[in-house]
């Protein structure tokens, strides 16, 4: 098989460039928003409400909107880090839809694979 000519500039935006910044939106936005969300990556800045640490090799992380009266849902990160309840924290991940570990743990919305970071 023949190979392609490939410049450098191409070589390096095939193997150096970054996805698409992850989008900020509220935890209200993404429960409102989950159906069209599915599989994308987004990013929330909030307060951590609960972290459950070393289940399944990963840390389950509930956030929640700074701003809430604590009515709504927070929504779960997945990840190998964690933080501190009350820490106020940047999560980016992927949204999963309608996940069932079995068990009774059934999540409608998770943010899977995430990176969490303390908010600027």
């Amino acid at each position: 098989m023949k190979s392609m000519p490939c410049s450098a500039l191409a070589f390096a935006a095939l193997f150096f460039s970054s996805a698409a910044p992850a989008e900020t939106l509220s935890v209200a936005d993404v429960h409102a928003n989950r159906a069209d969300l599915g599989g994308e990556q987004i990013s929330v800045i909030g307060e951590v409400v609960k972290a459950n640490n070393g289940i399944m090799n990963r840390n389950f992380v509930h956030i929640q909107d700074v701003d809430e009266s604590g009515d709504a849902d927070p929504l779960i990160f997945t990840s190998q880090q964690t933080a501190d309840v009350g820490d106020r924290v940047r999560a980016t991940g992927t949204v999963k839809l309608d996940i069932d570990f079995g068990m009774g743990y059934f999540y409608p919305t998770l943010v899977e694979e995430s990176t969490i970071e303390p908010a600027e």
